[in-house]
Parts: C-alpha cells; structure tokens; sequence
C-alpha cells in the first residue's frame, strides 16, 4: 500500500481516540529504534510483508517485517512517526534495499494496534497489554539476518511475537 492509503487508514483509526485532539502520520527513515525524542513513545512490531527487487524483479514474502512507531502528543495534537523497515534479495549482489509492500488487512491490524498503544502510552489508559495478531503468509526460506536492515541495526528478532 502506498503511503496515501496509510494515511487514510491511519486517520479513520485516529478520529477514535480522544474527542478534540487531531494527530497526523508521517513517515520518518531517520527515527532511530530505542531511541525517541524526550518526551516521545515508542512502539515496535512486526508484521508480514512481500517485497521485490529492483534489480532482478525477483520477490519474497516474510514474516518478519519490523515497523518502529515514535509518537508524541502536545496540547491535543499527535503525531506519529512510522519507519517500515526494509530488505533486500539475496540473489543480486549489492541489491539495494527496498521497502516492504504490507497488506491493507495486516496495515489495519498494525495501526489498531497502535491506537490501542497510543490509548496506553500517551492517554494512560489501563488497557490490557496483548496485540492482535497480523495475517501470516506461508514463507519457504528461512528469515535472512544479513539482507535484513532491521537485523543490521540490531533490532530485529526471530520471535514473531516481539513487541513493546
């Protein structure tokens, strides 16, 4: 999905949080994993994504698709920085890395999870803790830590249900 439809997702999610207040996503190739400006949140998660290389055209889907969330909200206005992140093939030598291609349904399940964080995080609302779960896809080669920009950074995982 293009960042249009994210937008447009995101902001019907949005119109259910606090009465008055607006928030606004953007996406943010530069917010830094475990590192967010003082004063702002963070949420990881991962989700299920395809992707496709730009050099040979081959694709591969994966399971383990890392998306970092910073969020902040000042005097009723949020935003919401988001990072999706990228991989490249492992056939091409020097293949760049390209972003995943999520679903619209596993794009749903990711921003309903993070309403449910932003409830918690910036509303300090006592809700329960557990995400619901993205939609799978059957994947036939092993996750690939060296052609995983989330993996280089150090904050992948192989454990599918990593979050916080």
């Amino acid at each position: 999905m293009t960042q249009v439809e994210w937008t447009q997702i995101f902001q019907s999610k949005a119109n259910t949080l606090q009465p008055g207040d607006s928030w606004h996503l953007e996406f943010d190739e530069n917010i830094v994993p475990d590192s967010p400006n003082p004063g702002w949140k963070q949420y990881i998660r991962n989700t299920t994504a395809r992707f496709k290389c730009t050099k040979c055209t081959r694709s591969w889907p994966s399971n383990k698709v890392m998306v970092v969330f910073h969020m902040h909200l000042t005097n009723g206005q949020g935003i919401v920085k988001a990072r999706p992140f990228r991989q490249n093939c492992k056939v091409c030598h020097e293949a760049p890395m390209v972003k995943p291609k999520i679903t619209s349904e596993n794009i749903n399940i990711l921003l309903e999870n993070l309403m449910k964080k932003i409830r918690i995080k910036c509303y300090n609302e006592n809700l329960e803790r557990g995400d619901r779960p993205f939609r799978r896809v059957e994947v036939k080669s092993p996750h690939e830590p060296s052609h995983c920009e989330a993996c280089i950074l150090g904050i992948c995982t192989k454990d599918s249900t990593f979050m916080y």
